[in-house]
Formats: structure tokens, C-alpha cells, sequence
């Protein structure tokens, strides 16, 4: 089957505008032409490529026509740039990396690529993640879920570990006398936002029952961490955080059965361009030189 790039472009462009007239307008056509490159690509694959709602929506084929139109011009991005006779500075990509990554590790190995790609590096949820991919919006993702995005390749990178912390004198007033089903009822948590489910599962882990204690939602890794060294309540916090503070006694782990493994993974089109390779290889060694381990167990959403 042959596509049409500068159709496939178009669907991309409505894709992004949210409109057949407002991909008009940055095509600088009319938006009859807009509706017939439309019509013209849908009749080509056999199958239609957009709902149309307000915004337009993509179809699962809609998805894979704007991946392919956004990989032709990282392609052609790559090759103008080895091309040219004079340097042409940073190349735009856009990744995806879920929060705590963000917050804790996934910077420092990108700051080695930082000089040849011009990063965009949004910070999503796993789910929306895997959304972006679909849809062409980002090239690769860290993300939590081990399932490829179709026309991604998927390779583990090792396992995040969370402990369950809170602030000494927060520990002092909740768990006196013990860390049980009683005592975690009633003990302020903090979670992320209403997604995270980190807290809720070390708590099933922990108590074996169905417990409802009062809830803080902080969404926003640092001040999470934050909320919880300032004594609002326990949360679940990437070791390579609040291990030292837990060895140093200015956190408590609240319990030695209290640790939750999350599995992290990087996502990226297989037609990738050689800045993808490189930001994907940067990715990987900086996860390996953590050491990032453990028996995968739970995800934060």
C-alpha cells in the first residue's frame, strides 16, 4: 500500500488543530481541499482515518497514519541535518516520562544528548502516555506499562523501588503503638493524585483488608515528598529519594513490609531516526548505572 505523505501530513495537521479549518488555515488551503486530502487518504487505505467530532477524533488507522506522517519528518529532519554543509544545531523531539522518573533519574542521562536534540519532554500519567505514542504527538515514553504501542518497540529498564515513609514526630503520633489495620484507618496518607494507587496497595499489603484513612493529594512529585517530610501523612517515595534520609533518621520507613516495585520501561517508534536511537541509549545507561531492581509488584498510574 502506498501513502501519500503530504495526505498523511494533513491528517496529522487536523489531528493537531482539533479542525478541518483550522488545519486550513497552517496548510494555507481551503478547508474543502483539507476535506478532500481527507476523503482522498481514506479511500486509499480503505478504512476512515477520523471521527468527525468537535475536536476531531483519530481512528485506531487515523493513529497509525499520523505516526507515520510524524516519523517521516523526524526522518527528513535527520537527513537535512546530515546533509547540510554548516552544523544545524538541536533537533525538536518530544518524549514522554512519567513524573517520579522525571523527578528522580530520567534528567541527568538526557543532559549528554541535550547539545544535538532540543528536547520536549512531557510529564504524563502512564495511561496518556501510551495515548501520545499512539497518536504520533511523542516519539518514546517511560512509562509502566510493558504492553508496545503498536509500531513501538518496547525494553525494560529495571524496576523503581517505593518505601512507605513519614516524618519521625508523625510517627510518633500515628504509630505508638504499632503499625496495623487500627492505626492505618486512621493515619493521614498522601497520594499523588486520585490515580495513584501506590499507597492503596502497600496498604492491602500490609493490613490485608479494606482500609479508607483520610487522604491528601499532592500532584507534583517534589512537594508529595515534601507534604510527607512535613508530617501531613505517609506516602510511597522512590528509594533513590529517601534513602538516605531514611538511613539518617529524618524519615521513618514505616514498616519493613512496607515497599512496593515498579517496573519501568521505554517506548519508542521502531523507524526510529538516529536522535531517537541516541536519547533511547542515553535512557537505558543512565537506568543501568542506577541499578534500578527489584521483583516487579505494583505501578503508580
Amino acid at each position: 500500500m502506498e501513502i501519500d505523505p503530504e495526505l498523511a501530513r494533513t491528517v496529522g495537521a487536523v489531528a493537531e488543530t482539533g479542525t478541518l479549518d483550522a488545519a486550513a488555515r497552517r496548510l494555507h488551503v481551503t478547508p474543502s481541499a483539507v476535506s478532500q486530502r481527507v476523503r482522498a487518504l481514506e479511500t486509499q487505505i480503505g478504512r476512515p482515518v477520523l471521527h468527525r467530532t468537535r475536536p476531531v477524533e483519530l481512528t485506531e488507522a487515523g493513529e497509525a497514519v499520523v505516526r507515520f506522517a510524524r516519523q517521516l519528518d523526524q526522518l527528513a529532519a535527520d537527513l537535512r541535518a546530515e546533509l547540510a554543509p554548516e552544523p544545524t544545531g538541536p533537533l525538536p523531539l518530544t518524549i514522554v516520562v512519567n513524573a517520579d522518573s522525571l523527578h528522580t533519574w530520567a534528567l541527568r542521562p538526557l543532559v549528554g544528548v541535550s547539545d544535538r536534540v532540543a528536547l520536549e519532554v512531557l510529564r504524563e500519567d502512564e495511561a496518556h502516555s501510551l495515548a501520545l505514542l499512539r497518536r504520533g504527538v511523542a516519539v518514546g515514553a517511560v512509562t509502566t506499562d510493558p504492553t508496545a504501542v503498536p509500531g513501538c518497540s518496547v525494553e525494560r529498564l529495571g524496576v523503581m523501588r517505593y518505601l512507605a515513609v513519614c516524618a519521625p514526630d508523625y510517627a510518633r503520633r500515628w504509630f505508638a503503638d504499632g503499625v496495623d489495620a487500627t492505626s492505618l484507618a486512621l493515619a493521614p496518607l498522601v497520594a499523588f493524585d486520585r490515580k495513584d494507587d501506590l499507597q492503596a496497595r502497600c496498604l492491602r499489603r500490609l493490613t490485608r483488608a479494606a482500609v479508607e484513612p483520610p487522604v491528601h493529594h499532592v500532584p507534583a512529585s517534589a512537594e508529595f515528598a515534601e507534604a510527607i517530610r512535613l508530617g501531613m501523612g505517609w506516602g510511597m517515595v522512590p528509594e533513590i529519594e529517601c534513602g538516605a534520609e531514611v538511613r539518617a533518621g529524618d524519615l521513618v520507613h514505616v514498616h519493613e513490609r512496607a515497599v512496593v516495585d515498579v517496573p519501568l520501561y521505554w517506548q519508542q517508534w521502531r523507524r526510529s531516526s538516529a536522535l531517537l536511537r541516541e536519547v533511547g541509549d542515553a535512557l537505558r545507561d543512565g537506568a543501568r548505572v542506577l541499578r534500578l531492581s527489584g521483583t516487579p509488584a505494583a505501578a503508580r498510574a
